[in-house]
């Protein structure tokens, strides 16, 4: 009994992206991520891949990016790290070097 309990928190505590984060969370991030308030934008073609959430965003200024967060569930909660954002067409950028 012992197994299926351990490995049953080990399955709760690596949930898939598609639960952890939500619409709302998501669009939470991405503004903070591209410096807009939240409506400014729309998300589309949401793809939920293991841990990983990619999305596109076009903003009501006409720029588009791909971008992506992680979500996973724990003892603490929901965890979503912050929107990794590039804009469609440019290189993509390190955040920490802007190179």
């Amino acid at each position: 009994m012992k197994k299926v309990a351990v490995g049953g928190f080990a399955v709760l505590l690596s949930a898939c992206a598609s639960m952890a984060v939500t619409d709302q969370r998501l669009e939470q991030n991405t503004a903070f991520a591209l410096g807009l308030d939240v409506g400014d934008f729309t998300i589309a073609n949401r793809m939920d891949e293991g841990l990983k959430t990619t999305y596109s965003v076009k903003t009501k200024a006409g720029k588009q990016y791909n971008c992506y967060v992680m979500g996973t569930i724990g003892i603490t909660g929901k965890n979503v790290s912050d929107a990794i954002c590039n804009e469609k067409g440019k290189p993509a950028v390190n955040p920490l070097t802007g190179k």
